[in-house]
């Protein structure tokens, strides 16, 4: 088996057997073709699959530093580990040259939550921004913005109201809001991480301005799955969500850094301050383990205190003796 038979065979491998997305499967082999690449460059010509060694791997590794950030560097050496584990499963290789190799330490930054106050001044951004320049523009002009401006609305309360992680509040259909079966409107994430489902609760706020949109999507899309269109009437993508999010932080004076992700962390931090437990926490964000959940959510000292304090029963002084009740001493 060559390179080029081995990464066809690694591409079918992922898509259909792991059942990964395209864009995952394309990270995947440009991670390994990278690697092909540094060797060849080495070499003159194509290193022997059947030969790659932990020496091959170390020495692209090591033309990644300075260039690539720790993060980068593992997720390269995670998908070439991918790709050797496969060729041994294949019986090109005898061993996998990568299962030793330890990528480099990542810094563990937290994301930043935006307070209680930017993020109520970022939900009410488009409104109070839309009366203000209305009058710049023509009737035609006013009426587009209108309704673009209630789609942003909507998104930003959606992505505040559930966590969802912004691919996931792209991907949402008309269908996917359920408000018959439960007391709260319930929003059924289909797309979520690893293709995992999950429900989540649609907020009050959140509900009134997606139910706000809904003419407005109409107006803008007509028919069609999509609940999060542009102005032609498509689906929304990620990135115009990203530059939408920083354009109304900008018009309503959030000075914190405001991502559809921190939006999301955002969302877990202001539950877990108005003590959630982390365990709902975790089954609202989609995560499949409560590890990624911590990491997610910053916990104050003081919180945990209290959590400690309230719920081990080794945390509180016992009774003091009532009187009358001989209390034994032992001598040291």
């Amino acid at each position: 088996m060559d390179w080029d038979q081995a990464l066809e065979a690694f591409r079918r491998y992922l898509a259909i057997e792991r059942n990964y997305s395209p864009r995952t499967v394309e990270v995947y082999l440009r991670d390994v073709t990278a690697l092909r690449a540094h060797l060849r460059e080495k070499r003159g010509k194509d290193a022997p699959l059947g030969r790659l060694s932990a020496i091959d791997v170390r020495s692209q590794l090591a033309a990644l530093f300075g260039e690539n950030g720790p993060a980068t560097i593992g997720r390269k050496l995670s998908s070439v580990r991918a790709f050797a584990r496969f060729l041994v499963k294949r019986g090109v290789l005898a061993g996998n040259p990568a299962a030793a190799i330890r990528g480099p330490k990542k810094a563990k930054g937290l994301p930043r939550a935006l307070d209680v106050d930017d993020a109520k001044r970022l939900m009410e951004a488009p409104g109070a921004t839309g009366r203000k320049t209305a009058r710049r523009l023509s009737i035609t002009e006013e009426a587009r913005h209108a309704l673009l401006r209630l789609r942003d609305t909507a998104m930003l309360e959606v992505l505040y109201g559930t966590g969802l992680r912004v691919s996931e509040a792209c991907a949402l259909d008309l269908g996917d809001i359920d408000r018959d079966r439960y007391a709260t409107p319930m929003v059924l994430v289909r797309h979520g991480k690893g293709d995992k489902q999950r429900q989540v609760p649609l907020g009050k706020l959140a509900d009134a301005a997606v139910t706000a949109y809904l003419p407005a999507r109409k107006a803008l899309a007509g028919t069609g799955a999509a609940l999060f269109v542009n102005a032609a009437g498509q689906r929304l993508t990620p990135r115009s969500v990203q530059r939408m999010v920083k354009q109304w932080s900008i018009a309503g004076g959030v000075h914190a850094d405001a991502t559809p992700h921190a939006l999301r962390h955002s969302f877990a931090t202001h539950l877990l301050d108005a003590e959630a437990d982390l365990r709902s926490i975790q089954e609202l964000l989609g995560h499949a383990s409560l590890a990624s959940t911590q990491i997610y959510t910053k916990v104050s000292l003081d919180h945990l205190m209290k959590v400690y304090d309230d719920a081990h029963p080794r945390a509180r002084l016992p009774a003091a003796p009532q009187l009358g009740v001989p209390v034994l001493r032992t001598k040291v």
